[in-house]
């Protein structure tokens, strides 16, 4: 649990463009941070590349953009989420380039530069992997594929926050930091989308029990 006083005491410190304070917040968010590179790589990359490599990257290149932090309006861990997922933009162009991607069925990575993406079959597997246990296979991959059509159907922000709060476990508040949007706007979405997904589920109740 991180204490929150700490963090603050940290972020100040970050703002001044402490080094030392931006070692302690990589190591503290290290875990989160690393979900987050893991889930979104691109697929070709898996085995190639290690998330500490890009996390390692991630930490080189804050260091270099420490002074842009004081400016920004927004948490210590949302801007090292920005500057990891600007690191794996890099890290695709310069391994498999700028090659197509079917657009159709994947969801943008909002301040990654739009370049990366997640699949919507990939969001319903991780969201049915959540639920369901191994004993239920057959039932879950039939599902998963209902899911990735009502997923397509959703609003790209519903698809964004569903990704957000499902690959990377971000929080309501860190969600609506990243979006720049209201909390309770996250909140409404969220459980609108969940709502939808739900009702692939014939009532599922380990499914949509949102905070």
């Amino acid at each position: 649990m991180v204490d929150s006083s700490s963090n603050v005491s940290l972020e100040d410190r970050l703002r001044k463009g402490d080094p030392d304070a931006l070692a302690e917040l990589l190591s503290m968010h290290r875990e989160r941070l690393h979900r987050i590179a893991r889930f979104r790589m691109d697929g070709r990359l898996q085995g190639r590349i290690d998330p500490d490599d890009v996390l390692q990257e991630a930490y080189l290149a804050a260091a270099q953009r420490l002074k842009h932090f004081a400016g920004r309006d927004m948490s210590a861990f949302v801007w090292l989420r920005l500057i990891v997922g600007q690191t794996l933009i890099d890290i695709h162009r310069r391994h498999i380039g700028a090659k197509a991607r079917d657009a159709g069925r994947e969801i943008p990575i909002h301040g990654f530069g739009g370049g990366e993406q997640t699949s919507s079959a990939s969001l319903a597997q991780a969201l049915m992997g959540s639920i369901t246990s191994p004993s239920q296979a057959i039932v879950k991959d039939e599902l998963a594929v209902q899911l990735a059509e009502v997923i397509d159907q959703l609003e790209p922000i519903d698809r964004e926050i569903l990704a957000l709060r499902h690959f990377e476990e971000l929080s309501n508040q860190e969600v609506a930091e990243v979006l720049e949007i209201q909390q309770k706007a996250a909140s409404i979405r969220y459980i609108r989308a969940l709502k939808r997904l739900k009702s692939k589920l014939h009532g599922n109740p380990d499914f949509g029990n949102a905070e």
